[in-house]
């Protein structure tokens, strides 16, 4: 595979065989991340379950306390009496059948999250193959199900984001951007691995975080030694 001479220049920054603390490793993503945009810093988590077992899921939602640095675009799906609340709280898009019909008819995804009550759910199920394989389905687990759609708005908007296993038993999630500096991405770091932490499984055998490495958009994987987290 052919990289590219920042990309080779960043290699050379980073030990392959070396642990590092977390703050140390996220100082090293930012300097990594050269390209001419703001690059996201991602956080992979590998943990010692196994997602084929319902009892073995990891899934939850966290607000980063700086958020992600991304504009969340919000679409609520509610009855009538709900869409101003949804509005006023910052929602982008809030209503119910005419925004089912467009996603419907007109393909359209103009939005990042979808927030339900849990009344309009049966018409949601209805989207379900198109809206499940972009990972947009509203789940009462991420918060995106409830009858409090204001909080749900605020809370999106504020840098709230969505953690779950896939296939490879690996979480994979935004921490912010190069731009943030070392120690606000060390916040949202603590507060992801410490949700993720408290998510752990009771069926979960053995070691259960069994790596975690974090990297800019463009940059080279970075190890972080998770025990000295918090």
């Amino acid at each position: 595979m052919k990289t590219g001479k920042k990309y080779n220049e960043s290699v050379k920054l980073v030990d392959k065989s070396k642990l590092y603390d977390p703050k140390e490793a996220l100082e090293l993503a930012c300097q990594t991340a050269k390209a001419k945009f703001d690059e996201t810093i991602e956080m992979h988590i590998r943990l010692g379950v196994d997602s084929r077992h319902a009892d073995q899921q990891v899934r939850g939602a966290v607000v980063l306390p700086n958020g992600t640095g991304k504009t969340v675009r919000t679409l609520v799906f509610c009855k009538e009496d709900k869409v101003q609340a949804a509005l006023d709280a910052g929602a982008d898009y809030a209503g119910s059948t005419e925004y089912i019909e467009k996603i419907q008819k007109e393909n359209w995804f103009e939005f990042d999250v979808i927030i339900a009550t849990p009344d309009m759910m049966g018409m949601i199920g209805r989207l379900g193959k198109v809206l499940g394989p972009k990972g947009l389905m509203p789940n009462p687990k991420a918060g995106t199900v409830t009858p409090d759609v204001a909080k749900a708005v605020t809370e999106a908007k504020a840098g709230k984001i969505e953690y779950r296993l896939d296939k490879t038993n690996i979480i994979h999630c935004p921490i912010g951007k190069a731009s943030f500096g070392a120690d606000k991405l060390l916040e949202n770091l603590e507060t992801l691995l410490g949700a993720v932490i408290k998510a752990k499984p009771a069926a979960a055998k053995g070691q259960y975080i069994k790596s975690c490495v974090i990297a800019s958009t463009m940059g080279p994987g970075i190890k972080v030694n998770s025990s000295k987290v918090g």
